[in-house]
């Protein structure tokens, strides 16, 4: 075995996968939230619908999204791997222990909010991306987000599903720079500063996207 496999197949090689791969998707949600506020503009959709045509024909595009479904395929299988091994390497459960002497809560539910995120970006790639491009749903993309967030269904589970994501990212933000050795009395204060906000700032900006249609459109 080389030593590069050793390397990403110990805890330390795994804790590296998991933290790139976190600040690769994190870095992927500003350019999608970015693309996204084109839902905005006053133009009945044609700047969305432009964006999301770009978005499906480029060929860069495209294989950049090769990448993005790894990235996220190695942080899931990373991540419920980790979670086990820390659980293992536990000698006594959470729940015979003072569990707010050990960790963060937002440490202890990266499991639960990601589980839970996870459902609703295949429900979410499945909405949108699977029914336009492959399914062939009539209508423009801008038609098919009109119509998912006027369903109060799905806008609840969007906004809910957010809220969770903030939980997530809050912890998994601060756990990548740690895993890279930015920690201690001269990083830590900053990054937390900057993973508090992103946690709170980038979820609100995308619920306000199924709110704005959904209370402009008429749901009920």
């Amino acid at each position: 075995m080389s030593w590069f496999t050793k390397l990403i197949t110990s805890s330390i090689g795994q804790k590296f996968i998991s933290g790139i791969t976190g600040l690769f998707l994190i870095s992927f949600l500003i350019v999608h939230l970015s693309g996204n506020f084109l839902l905005f503009k006053a133009d009945n959709g044609e700047a969305f619908n432009a964006y999301s045509h770009f978005m499906s024909t480029n060929m860069l595009i495209r294989f950049m999204e090769i990448g993005l479904v790894v990235g996220f395929l190695l942080h899931i299988i990373v991540g419920i791997k980790l979670y086990f091994l820390n659980k293992g390497a536990r000698p006594v459960n959470y729940a015979e222990r003072n569990a707010n002497a050990n960790s963060s809560f937002f440490s202890r539910f990266m499991m639960g909010s990601g589980g839970i995120v996870l459902i609703f970006l295949v429900l979410h790639v499945y909405t949108f991306a699977i029914r336009h491009r492959v399914l062939g749903v009539e209508g423009t993309m801008y038609d098919l987000v009109k119509i998912a967030f006027q369903d109060p269904i799905y806008t609840g589970f969007y906004i809910v599903a957010m809220f969770l994501l903030g939980f997530h990212l809050n912890h998994g933000f601060q756990s990548a720079f740690q895993t890279f050795g930015l920690e201690g009395k001269k990083y830590s204060p900053l990054i937390k500063f900057l993973s508090t906000a992103y946690a709170i700032i980038v979820p609100l900006l995308f619920a306000t996207m199924p709110l704005y249609f959904y209370f402009n459109l008429g749901g009920n």
